[in-house]
């Protein structure tokens, strides 16, 4: 047998071995593609969308678009990782950067997944129950937890946030807070927690837990309103905190809880679902579903924090926003403040991701994954 064919043969039989060991799972590559010029100024590199795939099918994965070249990859991690069984995992509820590490909060498969920030490789898997959302204060990490399993129960147990020391990737120190928490941020030192109940319907949660991060210890809850979910803090410590409501009477909303007090004060009267913020700029936008209409009210807007005042009812200007069925992840990016918004279609079939001029212009759209959702950018070091 000749030296090349022999190679080929080989090369065969590991694949097949492979593929016999990963017991019929469907293997995901990757596919690039260039959506966009160039761009070789500013610190971001990039940055990682996670598509949060249906509960049940093992559909999440992770995409990574590079300024450098302007190519958008699809599902990285499967093809950087192709030993780790059921690739991403079930769900794919947040993701985050850092140092050089990227953590994604996988709910339904109960971990967090380490990975580095250049290669996509994985580190480690941390495991944590229903776990959802993750942020960081000096050197650790904080995962909040349904902590039960997933499941409408009226009986659901508190929740509980989870440290982690991001040096050696070990859970440190557990707290318990509401029932099914949510979204957090940070400020002064103290950790807060937004508290949904949502498997606790009707009876939902409607407070703030607020940890101090010293002695990891509830100090307070804040009441706010039902259904918590997002979070944001400005650069005068207000927070700003969406409730999801009841999908009947009781509509979403957006509340101002002031750092120094921690009291709320201020309701806004905004149906706000997802948002995030650029200097003083809060953009957001709503998926308001009532079941007595049966139906789902979009709307955009963004907010100036200093006024609390709406300074625009759009974010998309050029007529974009009506080929948008499910607006499902919003980012910007804080050099360029291009504006991305993802579409989760019908939940089911393969989603978009669009990309913005500041202005709310498209610039370019292409194929994500399934239910795209979150974004981590990737800055030099």
């Amino acid at each position: 047998m000749k030296k090349g064919t022999a190679k080929l043969v080989w090369s065969l039989f590991i694949v097949l071995t492979f593929l016999s060991c990963r017991k019929e799972e469907t293997i995901f590559l990757s596919s690039i593609k260039n959506v966009a010029q160039p761009r070789v100024e500013g610190n971001i590199e990039g940055f990682y969308l996670l598509n949060e795939g249906n509960m049940g099918m093992n559909r999440a994965s992770i995409d990574l678009f590079n300024y450098r070249t302007g190519n958008y990859t699809t599902d990285i991690y499967s093809e950087r990782n192709p030993t780790v069984v059921k690739e991403l995992g079930d769900v794919g509820n947040d993701i985050k950067i850092y140092g050089n590490k990227v953590y994604a909060v996988i709910n339904c498969s109960n971990k967090v997944e380490v990975i580095d920030k250049w290669t996509a490789k994985r580190i480690k898997k941390i495991d944590i129950p229903n776990c959802r959302y993750v942020t960081f204060y000096k050197g650790k990490a904080y995962v909040s937890s349904y902590s039960g399993p997933v499941a409408i129960d009226p009986n659901a147990e508190l929740g509980f946030v989870a440290e982690i020391d991001t040096a050696t990737l070990e859970i440190k120190r557990k707290v318990t807070v509401g029932y099914q928490p949510e979204q957090m941020v940070v400020s002064n030192g103290k950790l807060y927690v937004a508290n949904s109940g949502g498997y606790r319907v009707p009876n939902y949660d409607r407070t703030v837990s607020v940890i101090d991060l010293e002695t990891f210890r509830e100090i307070k809850k804040i009441d706010v309103g039902i259904n918590l979910y997002s979070m944001q803090v400005d650069s005068r410590g207000d927070i700003y905190v969406s409730s999801r409501g009841d999908y009947y009477s009781t509509p979403s909303n957006l509340f101002v809880i002031d750092t120094n007090t921690d009291e709320k004060k201020m309701q806004l009267d905004i149906p706000v679902l997802g948002m995030c913020l650029v200097d003083d700029a809060l953009y957001f936008y709503s998926v308001a579903w009532s079941y007595l209409t049966n139906s789902n009210k979009i709307t955009y807007g963004i907010l100036d924090t200093r006024t609390k005042k709406i300074i625009s009812d759009q974010i998309i200007t050029d007529g974009t926003d009506k080929k948008i069925m499910i607006p499902y992840g919003l980012q910007v990016n804080l050099e360029t403040k291009e504006i991305y918004i993802t579409d989760a279609q019908n939940y089911v079939v393969t989603g978009y991701i669009y990309c913005f001029t500041p202005d709310g212009k498209l610039k370019w759209k292409t194929t994500a994954g399934n239910i795209p959702a979150h974004f981590a950018f990737i800055y030099k070091n």
